[in-house]
């Protein structure tokens, strides 16, 4: 074997020590084995999986191993690249860089097929089913997929009534990707705005440069942006070219897929967590080999294996899921402007109420081309917006969670036969359990965190999902004078039926869809009329575009507001203007109505006046005083451990070399700021205590580079098992 070259394997062992290439040999019958394979490989006395990144001669001496087993597709070039550039960039692993590119779905799976309905609901009625046959297609409809036993259960039949409809071609045996593949082009596109045919010209102008562009495209709610989005991805397709467009939540993926279905039918592919699988598997094989050229997902579909990216567009581009919480700690943003670079491509990044970073980019002489739409389509005025003081209402003897005027408002539009939206960010029924004797907060043993009351009599915390019933007397002191307090979705729903017994009452929150399918389910359903009322937590605030729908509530607007964050701010404005923003999308004007006990704060008035610029403005001057992006960057080091004395040691030491580190940095635009240690805003989360280190400079690769140093120096020197250390760059989240 002397002078032959080995694949260089980095193994999938999540420690800084072991992150290098380890050479194996690679036997005759799996040859060639391409650089970007993930592979199982021996290592020491275990089996473990690993990727190829080259191929090198082995130094001398070297006891090689064989590669066992090829675990499927693995990356390209580019998507190789990308994660050595993400292990850098975000301080992480080159390993654990490679696992998230790579995500599931690349090995081979067997994906299973069930029965899905072939035509519409108004070609259905033209058949004049019989009765048992319709029950079976609204079966199908409501949970597509299911196998031929489970469908007839599902609608209390024989099989072969099932069979009687698969003859009928009416039901067709298909992965749930071969059913997207069936899905056929209708309807004609609407017609475009003013700002629309501009905007879209402009863009479609730059995609003729092949060139890499950054767009920030600042549109109203109901602005039609969606609208854009399909132009120009059709432009992309006539150049025989890819687009990613992604979205911020799971529940927002089915109402964008059937739209884009609608416009591209079988060129369309969905990446989401929800997926089986077998049905990523599928979704993975129609991306890589072109057949689909349209990718629609949440966050990880920035990695879906294209070969000919053309556009890359970010729908709600402000929205803080779009960062990874856990290793590598990646924006998407940063990601996405990366691979467009690499391939020429462009970057389309939209919202409403864009990251203030995002905006302040966007102006003059910065890194992206601002494009601005003003007006509703159909030139639709936006909702009106009244602000209620909900101290004045407690004033008034009003001890309902629903202010006098929104109750008001909510019979007026049940007497209209139209449909309201209540949001309130909870969910559960209490937020926190009191004994009103000793002062005793229930709250979770494993986490700093209190138990949150839910309607089935259990409290349960939203962090570790450790369960208990709710106590009839005090822990503490055994008194029974318990007390609920705070509100979530569950006793807004309670307090609605209480106040309108007669209206029809929908929940969506995390409780509500769990299930697969779940968040379409109840969407589908309130949109054609099964509900008056849908309260609901985050979920609802974005996205939704149901025309009968012309109150929105805010049931609380200040549990943003008072967070220990410094763009609390910024989330409330956005929260409460996208919120606001679901009214009034249809012929019939919308109206919202905000709850607040802090009606004079900037963010509140704002938002009531559609007002981003000016929000803008005012949060900017807050920023710059107070030296946090986007004039300053951060990095932040996490500490934790069972042992909060050992863990406050351990931060004590790392403020140590990250302070010489940062003393160390010459010129005052590179001075580098450490604040800390201190007790993070979750102190203890499953039972670990969590404390932290903040880093702030005005340069980023100087922070970075601080933090990666001073971290990498201190862990070569201490090898301590039971403490673990994160490092998160550009943090959206300091609790």
């Amino acid at each position: 074997m002397t002078g032959e070259k080995c694949a260089e394997v980095i193994v999938e062992v999540p420690t800084r020590q072991l992150d290098r290439p380890f050479h194996y040999q690679v036997p005759h019958q799996f040859q060639p084995l391409p650089v970007g394979s993930r592979v199982i490989v021996p290592f020491g006395a275990r089996k473990v999986p690993g990727y190829v990144v080259g191929y090198s001669i082995p130094p001398a001496g070297v006891n090689l191993k064989p590669v066992e087993r090829i675990l499927g597709g693995g990356l390209n070039k580019e998507l190789l690249d990308l994660a050595r550039w993400m292990s850098e960039r975000y301080v992480c692993t080159f390993a654990e860089s490679l696992h998230c590119v790579l995500g599931p779905g690349r090995e081979k799976k067997n994906v299973p097929k069930g029965l899905y309905v072939t035509v519409s609901k108004q070609e259905l009625t033209n058949e004049g089913l019989p009765l048992k046959q319709e029950e079976v297609v609204a079966a199908a409809l409501a949970q597509p997929g299911m196998n031929k036993t489970q469908l007839a259960k599902a609608a209390g039949v024989s099989t072969s009534t099932v069979s009687t409809l698969i003859k009928k071609n009416l039901l067709l045996w298909a992965t749930d990707s071969e059913k997207a593949a069936a899905s056929t082009v209708s309807g004609e596109p609407p017609t475009l705005t003013p700002e629309q045919q501009q905007i879209t010209a402009d863009i479609n102008k730059a995609i003729d440069k092949r060139k890499y562009i950054a767009y920030l495209l600042h549109g109203v709610t109901g602005s039609g942006k969606t609208e854009v989005y399909l132009r120009v991805i059709a432009k992309v397709l006539r150049m025989n070219k890819q687009a990613i467009v992604m979205v911020p939540e799971i529940s927002l993926t089915p109402q964008i897929v059937a739209v884009f279905r609608r416009r591209f039918g079988n060129k369309v592919a969905v990446l989401h967590s929800r997926l089986s699988a077998g049905e990523k598997y599928g979704e993975q094989q129609r991306i890589s080999t072109g057949e689909a050229q349209v990718v629609l997902g949440a966050r990880s579909a920035v990695f879906a294996p294209v070969s000919r990216l053309g556009i890359i567009i970010i729908d709600e581009e402000h929205e803080p899921m779009y960062k990874q919480e856990e290793n590598p700690k990646y924006h998407t943003r940063e990601v996405a402007a990366y691979r467009a670079k690499k391939n020429n491509a462009l970057v389309l990044m939209a919202s409403a109420t864009p990251a203030l970073e995002s905006y302040c980019r966007a102006e003059p002489s910065g890194p992206y081309q601002l494009l601005t739409m003003t007006k509703r389509v159909k030139d639709l005025p936006m909702p009106s917006v009244s602000v209620i003081d909900m101290r004045s209402e407690l004033d008034a003897g009003n001890r309902s969670i629903l202010s006098r005027l929104l109750q008001e408002k909510i019979k007026y539009r049940l007497e209209q036969k139209q449909q309201v939206i209540l949001f309130i960010n909870r969910r559960g029924y209490a937020t926190f359990i009191v004994c009103r004797r000793c002062g005793l907060v229930l709250k979770c043993p494993h986490c700093d965190i209190s138990l949150t009351y839910h309607y089935d009599g259990y409290t349960r915390c939203h962090y570790c999902g450790y369960t208990r019933k709710a106590p009839e007397t005090c822990p503490s002191c055994s008194d029974q004078s318990i007390g609920y307090f705070g509100a979530g979705t569950q006793r807004v729903e309670k307090e609605v039926r209480r106040l309108f017994p007669q209206a029809g009452i929908m929940r969506m929150d995390g409780d509500t869809t769990s299930r697969k399918n779940a968040h379409q389910e109840i969407i589908d359903a309130f949109k054609a009329g099964g509900g008056d009322i849908l309260v609901g937590t985050q979920m609802i605030a974005k996205g939704l575009d149901i025309p009968n729908v012309t109150l929105v509530g805010v049931v609380n607007a200040d549990t943003m507001l008072y967070m220990p964050e410094f763009r609390a701010a910024e989330r409330t404005f956005q929260l409460l203007t996208q919120v606001a923003g679901r009214a009034g999308r249809g012929s019939k004007p919308g109206e919202t109505v905000i709850q607040t006990h802090t009606p004079e704060h900037y963010s509140i008035i704002y938002a009531r006046n559609h007002d981003y610029l000016n929000f803008y403005n005012q949060e900017m001057q807050m920023r710059r005083a107070l030296k946090y992006p986007p004039f300053y960057y951060l990095a932040r080091v996490l500490i934790s451990g069972e042992d909060e004395e050992h863990v406050m040691s351990v931060a004590d030491g790392i403020k140590t070399v990250l302070s010489n580190k940062a003393a160390a940095v010459k010129g005052q635009e590179q001075e580098v700021t450490v604040m800390g240690p201190a007790p993070s805003g979750l102190s203890r989360v499953q039972k670990r205590h969590r404390w932290q280190l903040v880093l702030k400079g005005r340069i980023s690769g100087v922070v970075r580079q601080v933090t990666a140093e001073a971290v990498d120096l201190w862990r070569r020197n201490n090898n301590i098992k039971d403490i673990r250390v994160s490092i998160d760059i550009d943090p959206q989240f300091l609790l």
